[in-house]
């Protein structure tokens, strides 16, 4: 038992597993954790693509930290430039410049400038669902003070009070309510769980069409039809859901229903927390589908997860000073030296040669390599990917009827490190999404190896082989 008038560690000693258990089981929140496994792994070490536990046990990841690390663990240069900056100029008040807040800002905007030809500023912050909160005082603030948003079926923004209210999960505001009104949710195009019978283009022209329906009368409680003035300030969009699933819109989808939203005044506002980065390909996945957002934010990987930092991008006349003052929002830690300097060299090391290229010709290998276990596994009803965003649902032997269950027994085996692969025991870390919580969405790291690839479907099959025996 646990001793309070003894430090939970002397000097020197470390703690054997069983104790750590113990003392996280009284003293820690679980309300900061998911904690989907009866006992979350203990993990030492980390380098590449793969965690390590104290035992040395490898764990191909194929998840990273939910496409925070996207650049791999330990990534050389990257931690080089932070043990630089650790050693020069680690703290700075935020009511002071610093270069690289500077320089980050800068390249963000001029490179969204070119892309989508409009001037604009960047905004910083410490996590996404606060980039999100800073985003919804952007738009209130541009719309007159507008508090009604819409946002998708399938959607995730964060858990802080303002971004559950436009994320589609009421589990997320069950306890707490939210600030403001809540998201009025939108069909989004999850084609193989779609009408049959349509393409995916197809589909995204119904899903686009039955929301511009919302506009035919005043009736639908959206627009005064009298003066043409739409009640709802903002359309929240991840251009590729993240935990809804990985799932992906045809291309014709954003360029119609954005169409609707110029019509009516109605600003676009577009998620890039998790598919930002180059996950899909491209440095904001939005980039796919052509269309100009109006208010970008983004997270995540933009540090390799060394640092908490998030950022916004807002069109210019959204953003001004004079618009936009000083201390709108604030957080201490909000442009910090060691999370700009590191997203600075980020963005650098990505721009130097053809990321982009590299990430796609990685995705389609890999993509190709889920499509052939899905031929040897009815219980993979659909795979798709867009880059190294990639999505396995599994199902009953049917192929299409959600199979929770599997994929949580699939987890535990993963994670159990006892997988024999080429003679070695291995483990494998896999994440879980969709609307039925039966998707595997594989996000591993960028650059990941096509060994690796190979690799992982070895270990996907040999789970699948012992989950289903």
């Amino acid at each position: 038992m646990y001793d309070a008038d003894k430090p939970a560690a002397s000097a020197g000693s470390v703690l054997d597993e069983a104790a750590l258990r113990e003392l996280e089981a009284q003293y820690c929140s679980y309300g900061d954790t998911v904690h989907y496994l009866a006992d979350p792994k203990f993990f030492t070490g980390c380098e590449g693509s793969y965690m390590y536990d104290a035992k040395g046990t490898e764990y191909l990841d194929l998840q990273m930290w939910y496409s925070a690390v996207n650049f791999g663990y330990r990534n050389p240069r990257l931690n080089a430039v932070a043990h630089k900056q650790l050693d020069t100029l680690p703290q700075v008040a935020s009511q002071y410049l610093h270069r690289e807040k500077v320089e980050l800002a800068a390249f963000i905007a001029q490179d969204a400038e070119k892309k989508f030809g409009a001037k604009g500023r960047v905004h910083f912050n410490v996590g996404g669902a606060q980039a999100v909160e800073d985003s919804l005082k952007l738009v209130r603030n541009a719309t007159g003070g507008k508090q009604l948003m819409f946002a998708f079926e399938g959607g995730y923004h964060g858990r802080t009070l303002g971004a559950s209210a436009i994320t589609s999960s009421y589990r997320y505001r069950r306890r707490y309510g939210h600030f403001g009104d809540r998201a009025q949710f939108i069909e989004f195009p999850y084609h193989f769980r779609g009408p049959k019978g349509m393409s995916k283009e197809e589909y995204g022209h119904y899903c686009v069409q039955k929301f511009a329906r919302l506009f035919e009368t005043e009736y639908n409680g959206v627009l005064d039809v009298k003066t043409g003035q739409a009640e709802y300030a903002a359309f929240y969009v991840e251009p590729i859901q993240g935990t809804g699933g990985y799932v992906i819109p045809p291309m014709n989808f954003f360029p119609e229903l954005k169409k609707v939203l110029d019509q009516y005044g109605i600003l676009l506002v577009v998620d890039e927390i998790q598919m930002g980065m180059w996950r899909t390909g491209k440095l904001w996945s939005i980039e796919h589908f052509g269309v100009q957002p109006d208010v970008l934010v983004f997270g995540k990987a933009l540090t390799n997860g060394l640092n908490p930092l998030s950022g916004v991008w807002a069109r210019e006349e959204m953003i001004n000073p004079e618009i936009f003052p000083p201390g709108s929002t604030h957080s201490t830690f909000n442009s910090n030296p060691m999370g700009t300097s590191v997203a600075l060299e980020t963005l650098r090391m990505t721009h130097e040669v053809d990321y982009g290229a590299q990430v796609m010709e990685k995705g389609a290998y890999f993509l190709e390599g889920l499509k052939e276990l899905q031929k040897r596994w009815p219980q993979i009803g659909d795979v798709d990917g867009l880059g190294l965003a990639l999505r396995a649902e599994i199902c009953e032997a049917d192929g299409f009827t959600p199979n929770k269950a599997l994929l949580n027994k699939m987890e535990d085996i993963a994670m159990s490190g006892d997988l024999d692969v080429d003679g070695k025991k291995m483990g494998l870390i896999l994440d879980v999404g969709g609307y039925y919580k039966n998707v595997i969405t594989l996000a591993p790291s960028l650059e990941i190896s096509k060994d690796e690839i190979d690799l992982a479907m070895k270990l996907l099959d040999a789970v699948l082989r012992r989950a289903t025996a």
